[in-house]
This record gives C-alpha cells, structure tokens and sequence, in this order.
C-alpha cells in the first residue's frame, strides 16, 4: 500500500511538472544556423562548426562549448549521434564559466555520451551529486548510472530528455527515463557541450524553464574573459621559425622546452599580437621538470639581494623546478614571475630589485605570501593591470596588491616567457578594461 502510495505520488508529481512545462514557450538552444548564444570557451574555430542544420564538434582539443546564459530548473532535449564507435563527449549542467585550473573543463555535473555509457550523471571539477540510481563510483567520484543502455548505434540519432529541478536531475533517452541524481553541489549555471577526443553531432537543442527557486549555490559567472589560445595552434601569437618543435601548442597546453636558440635581436619569448592597455588576465602554467638542488640568489624582505661582507650576493641551496613568467604591456621589466624562489612566484622581479626604486614600491613587488601549489602541479595566475598598478592573485590568494610599476607603457604585447626551463600554460583568457 505504501509503495502504490509513492508511485502514484510519483505520477502526480510528472504530471504537474509536464503541465508547467508545457505552459511555458520553448527556448530554442541552437538556431540550426550558427552558434549565437553560445561561447566557445577554449576550442579553435574549427572545433565546433554548423552544418546542414547540425552542430558538429570534431573533438580537438579537449574542452568545452557554453550557453551564453545561465539555467536552473528547466526540461532540456537535444538529439545527439556518435559518427564512429567509441565516441565520447558529455553535457554539462550547473557549469562554472571557465575551466577549473590546470583543466580542460569546468566545475560542473556531468551527463555522459559515451558510447557504451549513454546517461551516467557525476560531478567533475569539484562538483558531486548524490545518486538515486544504480550507484556507482567514478574514481573517487558518486555516480548515478543508467538502469538500461537504450542508446542506438554510432551513426543513429538519439534523443534526451533531461529534467533539473531544484539540484534534481532526471534523464530519459529515447523515450524511457534511466538516471535519477539529486543534491547537486551546483543549482544553477551554465549548460556545455564537451570536446572529448571524437566527432559528434548535436541537434534540435531545446530548453522549456520551470519556476526558479533562486537557491544558492549557483556556478561562477562569465565575467567576460575570452580566450587568448585556442588550444591547437598560434593563432594571435607572434610565431617565428625557429619557436619550431619549442614551443608546441598540443590539446589545449602551450608548452617550451627552454631551449629556443638564441638569435640577434629576436625574442626567444611568445608574444601576443595585440596590444593591450588595462586588462585582466588568466593562465594556468607549471613547472613540470622535476625539482633538482641548486644554490640561487637570496633576498631581503624588500626585495634586494642580499650581499656578504665581501659585496657578493649571497646564495643559498633550495629545490630547483625552473624559471618562467609573464610581461606585461611590452615590457621585458614588467613580469609577473614565475619561479621556485621561497618568496613564491607573482612578483615583480625587476622592480623589486631596484635599490634605486623607493622601499614603498620594492615591498609591494614582492609577494605577500608563498601561494605556489607543489612542482609539477598546475596554478592560476589571475593579473590586473590599471594604469601603472599591477594587482596578481596566484591560486585564490592575493600575492600583488596594486603595486606601482614606474616607467610601465600604457599599452603593449604580452608575452609568455623562454627563460631556459620547461614551463607549460593552458586556459590563457583576457578582458580588457574600459
């Protein structure tokens, strides 16, 4: 009796939720024509494409294609097909803007399209759901998975029905529902397309609102940022003939060996082609050489070197992972470092070693605090320049507080540094300001 009772509220509880949709006018996702309302995030040109009233994705490189706005509760369909067996791709539900750091995706719930695994739903990048069906783990992840594979073969169309309501997500595919997630860590956010390795196609992407309940939490706004690498190639970048097989643009990481040979009055540096005046920048990078003793200069709190009785600059043996870093406006005196020293990276290294600078202006070149993540492990730079101040958080934490660059031009290039160690960046986005 207290089963029938459940059912029947079941019932009633669909019943009602297809009466709301269908009172409300349909947002069509995709007009079939182009990709307006949407924002390819970290793909090249050709990553995502319009054909004969079909989205088409070609998989390369890893990443994703986001809504313009943000949904909550909403009925989404959309029919999607594999061009060739073991495809792979997803959607994202509840998905912050931007990638999380070192990765190709953001935080955010996924729906699997995978062939063989059509309809797991589990949180990625930090975000978790609780499953109501079928549960499973995805390494150290919950999973809901499907109660029966209903997806034709790559080359056939297959449609979705996914209902979100209130951090409850329910999927049906090809006319059956098959996974059921609550407790989404995210309640609202953006709606994605994933770029996983392998072509796919999508079409008919179709969304109805239900009533918002405007719960928190809601996923990370766009704020703007648009990419400055396009995750296969140099475009936007000043590329010269002898960069060949140093500096290497592979699925989404823009990687230098150090070893980029020297030639007179060129830059062994990977400038932007445009310039820039005030901006908020974005960039993942790492060291990803294994750290190697090795005695280096020494600094006082101000940021000098430290000097012996004998005049000379005192070194000391610390673990060794490279040196890197990012100028600023054209100028080589204007970087944000990027290096092993105990002070941490983000500073202002040719500022701060400037005896003739006043102390003032040394102090605030020099990091507040150590925020670097352990060698070999991706950071975030987030750098903002106004006027001659530069302000850097490094991994959530405020390094660089609106420190004053004296001489810094107002506008000019940025540029990722060779500095004869290997460093690798991905999720390089810019916004410029006023």
């Amino acid at each position: 009796m207290a089963m029938l009772g459940r059912v029947c509220v079941g019932l009633l509880a669909g019943l009602v939720l297809s009466a709301e949709a269908a009172a409300v006018e349909p947002i069509e996702l995709f007009n079939g024509r182009n990709l307006d309302g949407w924002v390819n995030v970290n793909g090249a040109p050709e990553t995502w494409t319009v054909r004969d009233g079909v989205l088409i994705c070609d998989g390369k490189p890893s990443g994703f294609l986001r809504t313009a706005a943000m949904y909550e509760n909403y009925v989404l369909e959309w029919e999607c097909r594999h061009v060739a067996a073991g495809g792979n791709s997803g959607l994202f539900v509840h998905a912050d803007a931007l990638p999380q750091v070192g990765a190709p995706y953001p935080r955010s719930v996924e729906i699997q399209l995978l062939d063989g695994d059509h309809g797991s739903i589990f949180g990625i990048r930090g975000a978790s759901i609780v499953p109501l069906t079928n549960e499973g783990v995805k390494g150290k992840t919950p999973q809901a998975r499907p109660t029966e594979n209903r997806c034709l073969p790559a080359g056939q169309w297959n449609r979705y029905v996914l209902t979100s309501r209130d951090g409850t997500l329910e999927l049906a595919v090809n006319g059956k529902t098959v996974t059921r997630a609550q407790q989404c860590s995210q309640r609202k956010g953006y709606l994605c397309l994933q770029s996983e390795g392998s072509e796919i196609h999508f079409r008919n992407l179709r969304l109805t609102r239900l009533p918002d309940s405007s719960a928190e939490p809601v996923a990370q706004p766009d704020e703007g940022l648009r990419s400055l690498f396009d995750g296969l190639t140099f475009t936007g970048w000043q590329f010269r003939d002898a960069f060949q097989g140093h500096w290497v643009a592979r699925d989404g990481v823009l990687s230098c060996d150090g070893k980029v040979p020297a030639a007179r009055g060129e830059s062994r540096d990977l400038w932007s082609e445009r310039e820039y005046k005030d901006f908020v920048l974005v960039a993942d990078w790492r060291l990803p050489r294994k750290p190697e003793p090795k005695k280096l200069p020494t600094f006082t709190p101000d940021g000098l070197f430290i000097t012996g009785p004998d005049g000379k600059v005192v070194v000391r043996e610390i673990d060794d992972a490279g040196d890197s870093g990012i100028y600023l406006r054209g100028s080589t005196r204007a970087q944000v470092n990027i290096w092993s020293q105990p002070m941490g990276s983000g500073d202002i290294n040719d500022y701060h070693k400037d005896a003739k600078l006043p102390v003032a202006i040394r102090q605030a070149c020099v990091p507040r605090k150590h925020a670097d993540r352990p060698f070999g492990e991706w950071n975030r730079f987030v750098i903002t320049m106004r006027g001659d101040q530069v302000t850097v958080v490094l991994n959530g934490e405020l390094v660089i507080d609106r420190a004053t660059l004296p001489g810094v031009p107002a506008r000019g290039r940025i540029a990722l540094q060779n500095h004869n160690d290997p460093v690798e960046f991905r999720n390089v986005f810019i916004k410029e300001l006023n």
